[in-house]
């Protein structure tokens, strides 16, 4: 009599082999991501923009000091109605000077104290000083400078001597920060493929990122700290910039 045979023993042996394999390959996938993990790549990525300023301003400052309050303040007020008067004449509109309060200082010492021929001695000093100060708004943004230096000579040719000085309103760095993260996220992908190439792996999973600071470069405004090239030399302009250090796994 012929024995039968019991598909229950095949039916539990093929259930081991498939067992011990799947525990083999993620034993294997194991020892291999624990190997693997000290393999990485640490790359920078950099990003640069020029940024354009959204607006240009003009200031014009002048003062007057004596011990009588009364007349530096009409000296004052006469010397600001010239100057609007030239302002206007030149072609610039009312509507976009701005003038501000009065600025007065009162000194509680009128003497100071100087050294003359060897010693020191008090010397008189004004109590007052009156500062008026008047912006234009409205420039046009290229051409603000070459304004402000011949509104400068003008009124030291007509006896307004004003302090004149420039200044931009640029973007709020937040609205350009995705664009630039995502730019130097970028290169660094690129270089850290290109060092896998040459290493024969394939460039992985980011592990680590971090993003520097955004700095920004100009004529009148840099970082010390940072060296950057081709800073813009036009006043309007200024170039941001921004290095992310990212670290990736090798495969």
């Amino acid at each position: 009599m012929k024995k039968k045979f019991d598909f229950k023993w095949l039916f539990a042996a093929i259930i081991f082999l498939i067992g011990a394999f799947i525990l083999g390959f993620y034993i294997y996938k194991g020892l291999k991501t624990f190997s693997d993990k000290d393999r990485v790549v640490t790359v920078k990525g950099l990003a640069e923009m020029n940024v354009e300023a959204e607006s240009a301003t003009i200031s014009l400052f002048f003062s007057f000091s004596g011990d009588n309050l009364k007349d530096a303040i009409a000296k004052t007020d006469k010397k600001r109605e010239d100057v609007i008067a030239y302002l206007t004449s030149v072609g610039i509109n009312t509507d976009k000077i701005k003038v501000e309060n009065l600025s007065v200082q009162d000194r509680e010492k009128y003497y100071t104290t100087q050294w003359r021929n060897g010693k020191e001695v008090e010397v008189k000093i004004d109590r007052y000083t009156v500062g008026q100060r008047l912006t234009l708004t409205g420039i046009d943004i290229k051409k603000c400078e070459d304004l402000a230096s011949q509104i400068k000579l003008d009124l030291i040719s007509k006896d307004l001597t004003s302090t004149v000085s420039t200044d931009y309103k640029f973007p709020d760095l937040n609205s350009i920060k995705p664009q630039l993260i995502a730019e130097s996220t970028k290169n660094a992908r690129v270089a850290g493929e290109q060092f896998a190439n040459d290493s024969k792996a394939k460039l992985g999973k980011i592990k680590t990122a971090s993003q520097g600071q955004i700095t920004l470069a100009g004529r009148y405004y840099y970082d010390e700290d940072d060296i950057i090239s081709n800073k813009p030399e036009e006043p309007y302009l200024q170039k941001a910039r921004v290095v992310s250090t990212i670290v990736f796994f090798l495969e």
